[in-house]
């Protein structure tokens, strides 16, 4: 399941992302929000996502205007990992490298196509399941721990 929120400042680009994966034939979950309201937090969208991520497989994306808040926000929950998608190359990286299952976008700074290919990228892409990327990932659970 792929489930998806925006805040209003990401609204537009979360209704493209929408039709991209209906184009594409993928299942997903629309957490809101359900219009662009000015007066909304983002934090509150990022929260819905983050809370259903934890199956093998689910992911989640996550819009705003700087992609940045919602990107913080999510990693504040243990079985995230979000990273900011800016790039393919580091799109693919991250999800090779770090295995994240919650990618953020910066709807003020995507171009539209930019943006689709970045998702693809990011839906597509497995986890290169090396030892040492394994390793890596499993400190991250102890970093609040300070194991």
């Amino acid at each position: 399941m792929i489930y998806l929120a925006a805040d209003h400042r990401g609204f537009e680009l979360k209704e493209k992302i929408k039709s991209w994966l209906l184009e594409w034939n993928l299942e997903f979950e629309d957490l809101g929000n359900d219009q662009p309201d000015p007066e909304d937090d983002y934090p509150d969208f990022a929260r819905k996502v983050a809370e259903k991520l934890g199956e093998i497989g689910d992911k989640g994306i996550v819009v705003c205007g700087s992609g940045v808040g919602m990107d913080i926000c999510v990693n504040r929950f243990p079985k995230a990992r979000c990273g900011l998608g800016y790039a393919l190359g580091q799109t693919k990286a991250a999800r090779n490298d770090d295995d994240i299952n919650c990618l953020a976008l910066a709807a003020d700074f995507l171009d539209e196509e930019v943006a689709k290919e970045i998702i693809d990228v990011f839906l597509t892409t497995e986890f290169s399941k090396e030892e040492k990327k394994i390793r890596r990932i499993a400190k991250l659970s102890r970093v609040d721990d300070s194991s």
